[in-house]
């Protein structure tokens, strides 16, 4: 059965992505390790997709040291990076889009995706807005008030851009994506 559960490598976010650097892809794969640690979870743990997409994943991400600890001292800033990391493997997995622009602030959503194909062409040409939430431990209610909360958050930007809603929690490895 573990031979058909496809991996999710958080340290191939070190490789970048159109709008993700290596060294931020870097960064994002340290946050990621340390949340997931912290939860006291080993390699290969299986993260559920859940919402408007479903599937299953084994996390792998690189061992945390002593240095990486003390870098990451806030949690609450970790996770928020974390849940990036996680949630744009998570697109580039279920989707045809990868992250191509950063949003700008008081626009209500994080980033902006395109197609893959597209990726390097216009920069909004088959974009869909990106906003993401993470938790670092939180039961289903706080996931889908999360969710709820996130939903109406993008609504000011309404219009002809769908929306992905992702919010990741890391205690019980869950990403809950809905398309708005």
């Amino acid at each position: 059965m573990n031979s058909q559960i496809k991996k999710l490598v958080v340290t191939d976010l070190q490789q970048g992505l159109p709008a993700i650097t290596p060294a931020f892809g870097t960064t994002l794969a340290e946050a990621c390790a340390i949340c997931l640690t912290d939860q006291g979870h080993t390699q290969g743990v299986i993260i559920t997709i859940k919402g408007d997409f479903t599937d299953t994943f084994q996390l792998y991400w690189q061992d945390v040291t002593d240095q990486m600890l003390r870098c990451w001292n806030d949690l609450e800033y970790t996770t928020e990076q974390a849940a990036y990391g996680i949630a744009f493997l998570v697109v580039q997995q279920l989707t045809e889009y990868t992250v191509i622009q950063r949003s700008r602030k008081g626009t209500g959503f994080d980033y902006w995706l395109g197609k893959k194909t597209n990726s390097k062409g216009t920069p909004f040409e088959s974009t869909v807005r990106l906003e993401v939430s993470g938790i670092r431990k939180g039961d289903d209610s706080r996931i889908k008030t999360r969710v709820k909360l996130k939903l109406e958050q993008v609504s000011p930007s309404d219009g002809e851009f769908p929306a992905y809603i992702v919010v990741v929690e890391f205690s019980n490895p869950l990403v809950y994506m809905v398309e708005k």
